[in-house]
């Protein structure tokens, strides 16, 4: 477990309430934390000396009952420091806190989703998150789903830990696009019931791993609705592992697509460059730049007396990404079961390396 390694994940509990103690190591286990337990501050002259990286410095998250703020006052300033107790009605508390230099005071039971996640953090640890990509078609039949497919599969085959993630609940399936309909792993319905926080690991470890990267997709059963609330943990789980997440989106921009957007990095826009095509993709533009931050425009393909790429992003007000050229052949080759973008030479893919090249600040090749 990752909160078991000394000192890294584990977070430091000191008070002699035993109540308060029961409470803490609760929302510890909630969070997958095994924390350090002392009654006073470890080598400060309490019971216990600083071993196992359970030392007051050492420790990344410190937990400090009321009962035990006075026992703590001649402890050297840190950061992570927080004063738990369950007195909401207490004058003093905060007095108490800048006695010990705590960042936040925190009461029971109204805080423990907020001391949960600040554990989990810790047990997960707080690096960079994710790069999250959403990819939207701007009319029906403009190749989101293949490109978020090959997006994901090109960024596992460079190396990124990546999580594709099928935000469209009447689409296909990205794991059939990737042959792994039947490959074990939880689905959208499993997080139907989720409530509060999600953990990032257990996430990834709980998902189907299809060409080397976890795919989260919906089910063939009955269509279950997952709750905005559980789409926004599950998407926030996802990002904090780093690396890459990639989301095929719907069109219809409702209450929980609208959760995703709020979380994603950047949104391409696949677009057929015809007139007919930008037409609709206004209408989808305007409902997707009401909550995401960064929209710019894939162009697919070129008709005859179409429009040009530039001439299609200037229509939609949005920045280019680049053109992906209409790939002969490839609609076949995944009927066959072959991903798209698996072929590295393909020009699907060479759109993929370089997009991940550019947004990854990499100036590392992309292998085939």
């Amino acid at each position: 477990m990752a909160g078991s390694a000394p000192g890294g994940g584990r977070p430091l509990i000191i008070t002699e309430d035993p109540l308060l103690l029961d409470d803490l190591l609760r929302l510890c286990a909630a969070a997958g934390a095994e924390p350090h337990v002392h009654h006073a501050v470890p080598g400060h002259g309490g019971a216990g000396g600083e071993t196992g990286g359970a030392g007051w410095e050492s420790a990344p998250l410190v937990l400090v009952g009321d009962d035990a703020a006075r026992r703590v006052r001649g402890a050297p300033r840190r950061a992570g420091v927080f004063l738990v107790g369950r007195d909401l009605d207490d004058p003093h508390v905060w007095q108490r806190a800048v006695e010990i230099g705590a960042e936040e005071v925190l009461r029971l039971p109204d805080a423990e989703n907020r001391l949960v996640d600040r554990i989990a953090d810790v047990v997960e640890g707080a690096g960079r998150p994710a790069l999250a990509v959403g990819v939207i078609g701007g009319s029906g039949g403009a190749g989101a789903s293949t490109l978020a497919c090959a997006l994901a599969l090109r960024a596992a085959r460079a190396g990124e830990r990546t999580i594709l993630i099928d935000g469209d609940p009447l689409g296909g399936g990205m794991d059939v696009l990737l042959g792994g309909e039947s490959a074990e792993g939880l689905r959208w319905p499993d997080f139907a019931a989720s409530r509060g926080r999600v953990g990032a690991g257990a996430l990834e470890e709980s998902l189907p791993e299809l060409h080397d990267l976890r795919v989260l997709s919906w089910d063939r059963g009955d269509r279950v609705v997952v709750p905005p609330s559980a789409v926004r943990s599950v998407v926030a789980a996802a990002r904090r592992r780093g690396g890459v997440v990639v989301v095929d989106l719907p069109r219809r921009v409702d209450e929980p697509v609208a959760e995703v957007l709020a979380q994603l990095d950047l949104v391409l826009m696949v677009v057929p460059g015809e007139l007919r095509s930008v037409a609709a993709a206004g209408r989808v533009a305007a409902g997707v730049r009401m909550v995401a931050r960064d929209v710019r425009v894939v162009v697919r393909g070129r008709c005859p007396g179409g429009l040009d790429p530039e001439s299609v992003a200037d229509l939609l007000g949005a920045p280019l990404a680049g053109e992906v050229p209409v790939e002969v052949g490839l609609p076949g080759r995944v009927a066959e079961g072959e991903p798209p973008g698996i072929q590295g030479k393909s020009a699907l893919a060479r759109f993929c390396d370089g997009f991940w090249q550019r947004a990854l600040g990499s100036a590392q090749g992309v292998p085939a």
